[in-house]
């Protein structure tokens, strides 16, 4: 199991609506990874099964689409997939050791928004 390492990625307009299955679609092209996931798609990801990395089930929390050719954190998402450790939506299934990685992660971006992460408040 393996939270993505943090990569700083510049910020979308914060105003964007976020429709992650467009976004999906966008990540596999720009990630050249129609056919299995690669490195370049995992960087639109919080976290992803270290055990099964070829498979695309294996991606959660996306919080990045493709906007004018780069990858961009897109705010709505990062606020989405706060939610969704918070509960929200079922919440996710990923392992209970690797939480405490993933809100770190995210928690950076809610940062870099100008904002408190939810679990922080």
């Amino acid at each position: 199991m393996t939270v993505t390492r943090f990569q700083d990625l510049p910020l979308a307009d914060g105003d964007r609506a976020w429709d992650g299955d467009a976004a999906e679609k966008r990540v596999r092209s720009w990630a050249d990874a129609e056919e299995e996931p690669n490195a370049r798609y995992r960087e639109a990801h919080l976290w992803y099964d270290g055990d099964q990395p070829e498979e695309f089930g294996s991606y959660k929390l996306p919080i990045a689409d493709v906007i004018g050719g780069e990858l961009k954190v897109v705010p709505h998402a990062v606020r989405a997939a706060g939610g969704v450790l918070q509960g929200a939506r079922g919440g996710v299934n990923v392992p209970e050791e690797e939480l405490g990685r993933i809100k770190a992660h995210l928690a950076k971006y809610y940062a870099k928004m100008g904002e408190t992460a939810p679990w922080e408040r």
